[in-house]
């Protein structure tokens, strides 16, 4: 596995030569950059897994470029580098989204161990799927099968209670998602939506990172610090994985749901807190339960609004909408102008069981888009593994055309006269609707328009 890409954003010449000196013997790659709209173009150039950012920094300092990465990609683990005297502004950078905040002057093992619960959680659960607003509807979910509706039904009579929800699903179904669908249609749309990834941290550091700790608690604890219960007060706490939550300190999660209170490590003082709970996991907690790792009690208080996502092989109807959508973000990602897909690939997509869901099928989209050299995307983009297992399931479906078949020229003038019968048959299915036709063959509505110039076929009446 190649090594994760740390990013450090501060004015100091030394404090970068520090950080990277410190992150470079931790094995992790470190790119730096003075100030946030240098950071931000290497992030466009680079492959980067974690940003580390100072606060105040001339042209874009460390809020604003918080706030540019929290728009272009959610996902990224921003950590914010902070003074004793700006941990008040830490602190509202957590409830922006910053994964979380270290005070200057800081203990290296602290450093490290931030770091580190990032880049896990960066490569544990990257974000599942990314709506852009404005698309589909106010939930911002893309697809149109019976499950889909039912889910979008399902959260247009949940989201204005307090009930806690419980989501589970596969890897990649996108549940993170569906909780912030949740949270973006609830009365608490304009307080935090605050995510913690319980399978990112190490067990010891569980009950400091859900409650916090006093200074003093414990060495290494140089100044007090909130947890994700404190965070998220009159907002939404998300308890991603709350699988791997340790069974011994489930009893304490349990007690600060039930009371809406609870004390931070090594304190004295019990915190109220008004919290909507929305929980995930693609684990089976009553199988977990059955193997005592698992509270009964706790999945119980969790599980009061159950919804479950389904695989995406279970819902083969969303799959050329998702494809459509990732081709328009990754157009805008990467500055291409891809209209579509081959028919041959669209078969392909749907035969393909996508054990990673989602997350796969935008990941394959993503270099599909990025290594196309012409406006439809074709078969011969699709990675040998998806093909062959497409070809294991379904035996009769062909394998890709080599490049060196002989009487290519001839094979082409065939397959571009089975490429106009099979978009003619499918306008006439469709009545003529063109944007019906493009839908059902995966072709954006302009690419089919162009492909039907092409094939000389007359634009039926829509």
């Amino acid at each position: 596995m190649n090594a994760a890409k740390i990013l450090i954003v501060d004015d100091e010449l030394n404090m970068r030569l520090v950080l990277k000196a410190i992150l470079k013997k931790e094995g992790y790659e470190v790119s730096t950059a003075a100030d946030g709209l240098e950071a931000l173009k290497i992030l466009e150039a680079e492959k980067i897994a974690v940003v580390a950012t100072d606060l105040k920094m001339p042209r874009l300092d460390g809020m604003g470029l918080l706030d540019r990465i929290m728009r272009d990609d959610p996902a990224m683990p921003v950590i914010i580098l902070t003074a004793y005297g700006t941990v008040a502004t830490a602190v509202d950078a957590l409830k922006m989204g910053a994964f979380d905040y270290i005070t200057k002057p800081f203990e290296q093992d602290e450093l490290k161990a931030v770091i580190l619960k990032a880049v896990n959680t960066r490569l544990i659960n990257a974000k599942e799927l990314s709506a852009e607003a404005g698309e589909a509807h106010s939930y911002r979910i893309i697809g149109t099968s019976p499950p889909m509706a039912e889910i979008q039904e399902v959260i247009r009579k949940v989201s204005p209670t307090t009930t806690a929800v419980l989501i589970t699903g596969e890897t990649g179904t996108g549940k993170e998602l569906i909780a912030r669908a949740i949270h973006r249609n609830s009365a608490r749309n304009d307080q935090p939506f605050i995510r913690i990834n319980c399978a990112a941290i190490a067990e010891n550091l569980v009950e400091s990172e859900l409650f916090g700790y006093e200074k003093g608690a414990f060495t290494g604890a140089v100044t007090t610090k909130p947890g994700r219960f404190e965070l998220a007060h009159k907002g939404t706490l998300f308890l991603d994985e709350v699988g791997e939550i340790p069974r011994e300190m489930q009893a304490k999660v349990l007690q600060a749901i039930q009371d809406q209170s609870f004390e931070r490590v090594g304190g004295l003082k019990t915190l109220s807190v008004d919290v909507r709970l929305i929980a995930a996991t693609n684990r089976d907690l009553q199988q977990r339960i059955k193997e005592g790792k698992f509270r009964e009690d706790l999945f119980y208080r969790l599980n009061v609004f159950p919804i479950h996502i389904p695989p995406l092989r279970e819902r083969t109807e969303d799959i050329l909408p998702l494809t459509d959508h990732f081709i328009r973000k990754f157009n805008r990602k990467l500055g291409r102008t891809i209209e579509g897909i081959d028919p041959a690939v669209r078969d392909d997509l749907i035969a393909y069981p996508w054990p990673g869901n989602i997350r796969e099928l935008e990941h394959l989209i993503e270099r599909m888009v990025l290594m196309a050299e012409q406006p439809i995307l074709t078969r011969e983009l699709v990675p040998p593994d998806v093909v062959k297992a497409v070809r294991e399931l379904h035996p009769a479906a062909p394998g890709p055309v080599p490049k060196e078949l002989p009487g290519r020229d001839a094979l082409k003038s065939h397959l571009e006269e089975s490429e106009k019968q099979i978009i003619a048959r499918c306008l006439e299915e469709c009545g003529g609707n063109v944007t019906r036709a493009a839908e059902r063959l995966g072709l954006s509505r302009k690419g089919l328009q162009l492909k039907m110039i092409k094939h000389r076929l007359r634009k039926r009446e829509e």
